[in-house]
């Protein structure tokens, strides 16, 4: 037996091996059928021991999520708090406030400050606590609070590890100490964000109970039955659940967050049925042809197949581009959206093809209506719009455009989804917080030379209490290298105030200490003002290299320039079309979009956009390679994937709506861009936009410059699935120029 046959029998997944067709022996061509059968089982066995671990792993690795933390290595806020850490380690990595309440007794009274008194005492003796001080009151401060103030030590997973036992250590003090009349909340960064870790997973398990049967409806009525519809909906599921293992597991070596593992359920679900949806109706159509169902499953492996690996290398090319921000949480959305992308292909092109024979009866279970639906209309369509191109060209281009003017408007910000978390403790004490004037902590860090006197901070001190929008301030001294002035403001530290007082406080020190004095400022404002200024940088330089590498993966998939171009500038108009309703809709509600959200929609959308587009132009390529007449390719590429990428759109919509049923505020506004930037994609840009500029195009499509044409890999010889006897076209096409010569 050929060495290619053995391999190809034992790896499913591998194109068809050319050297099947010298097979002229019967019985060696019945061995390889043996061992191909028994290189499916294989893939299958894979595929079940990786889904047991990664039932496994989820569980296990969801107690080691973390909250996303807005922390920017090398900014003016980490160097801060590294200073602060070194020189005074008592006050912590992390300051985290204890907000005591109650119903019946006053801050002054004995009983709620004997409570608070034994707090503090069991705070200062809790593991992995530094200094513990009471906060001064104000005159805004109500009449039944009161605040403790308290050193965090540890990095960011430590602080997470030890929340439940500084929660519990409070809780027992406090209640113990009033006989229950005063209750204490911790509150703080990583409280806050710990809550929203919480929020995220709760909302997980909502959206999987909503998308799911949402999903499954539509799959029922693009596909005609139960049992097909059942078929990618498992695929992508065994999908979600590897990819979901996956970056369960790594949680156990790097900083995982909980955005990462939603990102990576929703982006593995949508593209999962995205995916094994083009390879079921590929088989489908082989099926119908009369393919026996292995021949029908290996066919749609090698054609459909090319296109799902297409598809994914420009997710992952897009998803790359995060790779590029220097801030760990959008990294580990990269990595989220990455680890999912090849999950999802490698099901679509190894697992499916390996059962689709044994599932061929189960497709025709549940039957909703009789036969499938035929190509006719569609060919209808393409062929109308063949002869009308330049109205529905200027019609689709107007609504986006139309669409986008108000993206321009768009605001971006960063802030703290009090919604989501209003009912937790952490919640609860940020809230009182900010109502009693005390919203935020800012440190300046001013180092000086060891043994020398402590930094003049006298003319900044003042200034600052002259400041109506600060509520205390003081400066210490550690005796050595070390002064740290600390400013408590009314201003919520998710707020454009507050980042105005931030810059503030940058300036008055810059004016005020010494010539020459190095100033770091620390502290929760000053940390989201510095995050959010490295994710507006990031935004237009992720969108530039996902353009690039959109570009680049075109022009080897296509041998064509003009391609490539099309289709960014066309992917870039419904992008922003997509950014303008947003802000539409913002401009009436909320307001702030989360900046994370333009920045993950944006690599998310350009992928999908281009799986499309890779489908798409695909087929229509193949075709004019095949007899050279573009319009017949157009109008035959157009109708042979119009209902493949309508249903793989709606389902996908499907999917990204259901982030639209969240508490979260950001998972709303990335369901609703990304939901509809696919469905203006889909209708608008790929059954009319694409087909007609491809047709107005005709053979400048695949024009290349001959520098070019020699750099790049030849066109593959495409497998197209048997065709019935064309339409005859009464309109004189283009000439042909099948090896894309320059004009």
């Amino acid at each position: 037996m050929e060495p290619c046959s053995i391999l190809t029998a034992l790896f499913p997944f591998a194109t068809q091996c050319p050297c099947l067709l010298l097979f002229d022996d019967v019985r060696e061509a019945d061995a390889v059928a043996r061992l191909r059968a028994r290189g499916s089982q294989w893939c299958v066995l894979v595929w079940a021991v990786l889904a047991l671990a990664a039932g496994l792993a989820v569980p296990a690795g969801l107690g080691h999520l973390r909250g996303t933390v807005p922390e920017l290595p090398g900014s003016s806020s980490a160097r801060a708090a590294a200073l602060v850490v070194r020189g005074m380690p008592r006050l912590g990595t992390e300051q985290l406030v204890l907000a005591f309440d109650s119903p019946t007794l006053r801050a002054d009274e004995a009983p709620y400050r004997r409570a608070v008194a034994a707090t503090a005492r069991a705070m200062a003796a809790a593991p992995g606590v530094g200094q513990v001080l009471t906060v001064p009151d104000t005159p805004r401060v109500g009449p039944h609070h009161a605040y403790l103030i308290f050193g965090a030590r540890g990095d960011a997973d430590a602080r997470q590890r030890l929340l439940p036992v500084w929660r519990a250590t409070a809780h027992h003090a406090t209640v113990g100490a009033s006989d229950g009349r005063v209750t204490v909340a911790l509150t703080g960064g990583t409280p806050v964000f710990t809550a929203l870790r919480d929020a995220d997973l709760r909302d997980l398990r909502y959206v999987e109970a909503v998308t799911v049967p949402a999903a499954l409806l539509v799959l029922v009525l693009g596909l005609g039955s139960v049992g097909s519809a059942l078929v990618p909906l498992v695929a992508a599921g065994l999908g979600v659940l590897v990819s979901a293992g996956s970056l369960a597991a790594l949680t156990f070596l790097l900083p995982v967050d909980s955005m990462a593992l939603t990102v990576a359920t929703t982006v593995g679900f949508g593209l999962g049925l995205d995916y094994t949806l083009l390879v079921l109706l590929h088989y489908r159509r082989h099926r119908d042809h009369g393919l026996v169902p292995r021949a029908a499953a290996d066919r749609a492996r090698a054609t459909a197949g090319r296109a799902v690996l297409w598809c994914a290398a420009a997710v992952l090319v897009t998803s790359a581009a995060l790779l590029t921000v220097p801030l760990g949480f959008v990294r580990t959305m990269a990595l989220a959206t990455g680890l999912s992308t090849v999950v999802t292909a490698a099901v679509a092109t190894t697992a499916l093809p390996a059962v689709l024979p044994r599932l061929d009866r189960l497709q025709e279970w549940g039957r909703v209506r009789r036969g499938r639906p035929q190509r006719g209309r569609w060919e209808r369509w393409a062929e109308h719009m063949m002869r009308r191109p330049w109205p529905y060209l200027l019609g689709a281009v107007a609504v986006l455009a139309l669409a986008a003017v108000p993206a321009g408007d768009l605001r971006l910000g960063l802030r703290v989804d009090r919604a989501a978390i209003a009912h937790s403790a952490a919640g609860a004490g940020l809230a009182r917080l900010e109502r009693d004037g005390l919203a935020d902590i800012t440190l300046l860090a001013l180092p000086h030379r060891a043994g020398t006197d402590p930094v003049d901070t006298t003319t900044l001190v003042d200034a600052l209490h002259d400041d109506p929008r600060v509520t205390t301030v003081g400066a210490v001294d550690n005796g050595n290298d070390l002064t740290v002035v600390t400013v408590t403001d009314r201003l919520p530290v998710d707020s454009p105030g507050a980042r105005r007082l931030v810059h503030d406080i940058r300036s008055l020190a810059a004016r005020t200490l010494p010539p020459g004095q190095p100033v770091y400022t620390g502290g929760p404002a000053p940390t989201l003002a510095d995050f959010v200024g490295a994710l507006r940088s990031a935004l237009w330089q992720v969108g530039a290299l996902a353009l690039a590498g959109s570009l680049l993966v075109m022009l080897v998939a296509f041998r064509s320039l003009l391609v490539p171009v099309k289709a960014l500038a066309m992917n870039a108009l419904s992008t922003a079309a997509a950014f303008g309703l947003l802000a539409w809709i913002t401009r009436n509600t909320a307001g702030t979009v989360n900046l994370a959200v333009p920045l993950l929609a944006l690599t998310i959308v350009f992928g999908l956009s281009l799986d499309y587009e890779v489908f798409l132009v695909h087929h229509i390529t193949a075709h004019y390679r095949a007899d050279g007449d573009c319009r017949r390719a157009v109008a035959r590429g157009l109708s042979e994937t119009a209902r493949p990428i309508t249903l793989a759109a709606a389902t996908m919509a499907v999917v990204f709506a259901g982030l639209m049923a969240t508490h979260r505020q950001d998972f709303r506004q990335t369901g609703f861009l990304v939901a509809t930037a696919v469905l203006l994609d889909v209708t608008l840009i790929r059954l009319v936009v694409v087909p007609a500029l491809m047709r107005l195009l005709g053979h400048r499509n695949w024009w290349l410059p001959r520098p070019l044409r020699r750099l790049l890999p030849p066109f593959p010889a495409a497998a197209l699935p048997p065709q019935r006897p064309a339409p005859p076209v009464p309109v004189a096409t283009s000439p042909a120029h099948p090896q894309g010569d320059p004009l």
